[in-house]
């Protein structure tokens, strides 16, 4: 007796690749990564950011501080070389935007901030504000 199979329509390789490309643009917005995995730790004098930016130029990078949000967002383009006689069977490269943002306890010092990009990963050293000391006010 013979085996009956049910029909995959997912398992034709160009549909099947396509559902996967959909599914992880879905799964990298939901995780909120953006394309931009970074870490942080934390001195008690400041915070260090590495972050990985792969393929961005060190001019396309921005990084922005305010009121203890730190932004980072990067322009990616891929290099679209043609030869005569070839053709492209699959493109997975990235070529956009990428932006990442996130809060931090404290205030950043914005004019101490040290900011270095090499080899695909920008590494942040965020100067802390000093706090200022709680003040008593007068009621009158």
């Amino acid at each position: 007796m013979g085996s009956n199979r049910m029909y995959d329509p997912f398992s034709i390789e160009p549909i099947g690749d396509m559902l996967q490309g959909v599914l992880r643009t879905l799964r990298g917005a939901a995780e909120g990564g953006g394309g931009i995995k970074v870490d942080v730790s934390e001195t008690e004098r400041d915070y260090t950011v590495t972050a990985e930016i792969p393929g961005a130029r060190k001019e396309d990078i921005e990084v922005s501080v305010e009121r203890g949000t730190v932004v980072i967002s990067a322009r990616v383009e891929r290099s679209s070389e043609e030869k005569e006689g070839e053709r492209v069977i699959r493109r997975e490269r990235y070529r956009g935007t990428m932006r990442r943002a996130f809060a931090l306890d404290t205030d950043v010092d914005a004019d101490k901030v040290d900011a270095v990009y090499e080899n695909g990963v920008l590494r942040l050293v965020l100067p802390k504000k000093e706090a200022t000391p709680q003040q008593n006010i007068k009621v009158r």
